[in-house]
């Protein structure tokens, strides 16, 4: 496996790359020193797409994905990929689109697992109410990643 850190706009990200796909993309401690160049295209690649997301010029990525988890947690992982841009779901809407109604604490179990943040867009899934709660990168990066993804006024 290939780690590579890279202190995004949002915050130092840890991106992984095994074989020939990405692996983890995770926020991270805070980085110091010198920023070294990419090790591979592949990560390189990420880092560009994620660029012109944090940008506000990307709405989908087009990586190659390998997120290790269970069958279900690789079904969430799936239909999180499927919540368009600037849209949220509720963890009872993932239960229910992945055929398990009454999972919804599971559901927040699998997005808390999410090996590749961002990219599959854990942060897009809220309380029934509406409101905000848990993201393993801390609920001021899910409001600021939310509120990215909302039309300029």
């Amino acid at each position: 496996m290939v780690l590579w850190h890279w202190n995004s706009p949002f915050g130092p990200l840890c991106l992984a790359q095994e074989g020939d796909v990405l692996a983890a993309v995770n926020f991270c401690a805070p980085l110091t020193g010198e920023e070294v160049p990419c090790p591979t295209p592949l990560l390189a690649e990420a880092r560009r797409q994620l660029e012109e997301y944090f940008a506000g010029s990307r709405r989908v990525f087009d990586l190659p994905l390998a997120p290790k988890g269970t069958a279900f947690q690789r079904a969430v992982w799936e239909a999180l990929q499927a919540i368009p841009y600037g849209e949220t779901r509720t963890y009872g809407q993932i239960a229910a689109a992945v055929g398990r109604p009454k999972a919804s604490r599971a559901v927040g179990g699998a997005c808390h697992c999410n090996p590749i943040g961002i990219i599959i867009p854990c942060h897009r899934v809220v309380g029934s109410s509406g409101r905000l709660t848990g993201y393993a990168g801390g609920l001021d990066r899910k409001a600021a990643l939310l509120a990215l993804e909302q039309p300029n006024p």
